[in-house]
């Protein structure tokens, strides 16, 4: 199960922090800052779902994350070229590289990372 718009924010936080408390991630917002209550509820919901869990520190807890940002993004875009590509992870690039409004150099950039790559692949 994936993370809602709000939990992703959340969970951007509690990735660029390690092991944070709520006060930690309240300051990480801009203002106008969300409630505790509202930010409690997300951590409570993301540690049902599995993304975060806390250590007990008194009346206090330390979240930290269970799934790494690279795990969770390449879980999500997985789903993406399952569900909107037929699993071909050809036509995601060909409708990534052709609707994504690259410039030549991003796409010099990125005909250099294929090739390394293949490079990589072909020792």
């Amino acid at each position: 199960m994936g993370l809602s718009k709000a939990e992703e924010e959340l969970m951007e936080h509690i990735w660029s922090g390690g092991a944070v408390f709520m006060k930690d991630l309240l300051d990480r917002y801009p203002d106008p800052k969300p409630a505790s209550t509202t930010v409690a509820t997300l951590l409570k919901r993301m540690s049902e779902k599995g993304y975060v869990g806390y250590k007990v520190f008194g009346n206090s807890r330390q979240y930290y994350p269970l799934v790494s940002k690279n795990d969770y993004f390449s879980r999500h875009l997985k789903n993406i070229v399952e569900n909107y590509f037929d699993n071909s992870t050809l036509r995601f690039a060909s409708f990534f590289t052709q609707s994504g409004n690259m410039t030549p150099a991003e796409l010099e950039a990125l005909k250099k990372i294929i090739e390394d790559e293949i490079q990589k692949q072909g020792k």
